[in-house]
């Protein structure tokens, strides 16, 4: 009897506790993201996005958090800053239509059009496979395969059984390759989503030089808005390269990285 009164108490306490989590979540003052949605919706976009970039720059990373500061951004006229968290938005979610659709409307606000050299159909494949999951996954998959892998070659070593031996082999060597697989992917992810080398311009103008100082010869101008790659850094410059190829040194203030 004693037992049922505890086991009835732990359950009507976690009743009570979903109940209070679940009235928290309905609660605009209570939930940051809520609260700065229904800014938005209310046509109070500055407030709605400072609450977004600081839930940003907390630490939190998600596709909704940046596409919704993408959009507040674009609302505000900030083309350079819609650009850049639309972005980021994509690295976190790459088969989403609707943020990949809002950052083609964003792109065409941008003044420079550049010939763009086409990515090496390997390469967009494979970053794109990289990013459908996050790099905390891929890495537990890699080390799952590689346990199993040992696993099986251990049955090839040690069964006497021909069947097995075979068996034992070609699934070890199927799990190798596969951990190495989700490994690489792992790394890849991680390299697009926390150290990217593209970046947007955000001055309304900037000259690329021939060299990383203002004696530097001008190569040619950039607007806000536009996609780079950063190649290199000396002080406080950048190397970027263009989307037709050309490179070029601007300061790094003058852009901001993905």
């Amino acid at each position: 009897m004693a037992r049922k009164k505890i086991f009835l108490s732990i359950f009507v306490s976690i009743l009570i506790s979903a109940a209070l989590f679940a009235q928290e979540l309905k609660e605009p003052g209570k939930n940051p993201f809520l609260t700065a949605s229904e800014l938005y919706s209310a046509g109070n976009y500055r407030e709605a996005y400072d609450i977004w970039v600081s839930l940003y720059n907390s630490g939190q990373r998600s596709a909704a958090l940046c596409f919704n500061i993408g959009n507040a951004c674009f609302k505000m006229n900030d083309i350079p800053g819609s650009i850049l968290y639309f972005e980021r938005a994509l690295l976190l979610k790459p088969s989403d239509e609707d943020i990949d659709y809002n950052l083609q409307i964003a792109r065409t606000m941008v003044v420079d059009k550049f010939a763009e050299i086409p990515e090496i159909f390997f390469v967009t494949w494979f970053n794109f496979i990289s990013l459908s999951l996050p790099s905390n996954l891929w890495a537990m998959i890699s080390i799952t395969a590689f346990i199993l892998s040992l696993l099986f070659i251990s049955i090839y070593f040690y069964t006497a059984r021909y069947n097995l031996k075979v068996l034992g082999f070609w699934l070890a060597v199927f799990l190798m390759a596969a951990s190495i697989f989700t490994l690489t992917s792992s790394l890849r992810n991680r390299s697009l989503v926390y150290h990217n080398d593209h970046a947007i311009i955000f001055s309304p103008a900037v000259n690329g030089k021939s060299s990383p100082d203002q004696s530097g010869k001008d190569l040619f101008v950039l607007h806000e808005g536009t996609k780079v790659t950063v190649e290199d850094e000396v002080g406080e410059w950048y190397e970027i390269r263009l989307s037709d190829g050309n490179k070029g040194w601007v300061p790094s203030n003058s852009l901001t990285r993905i």
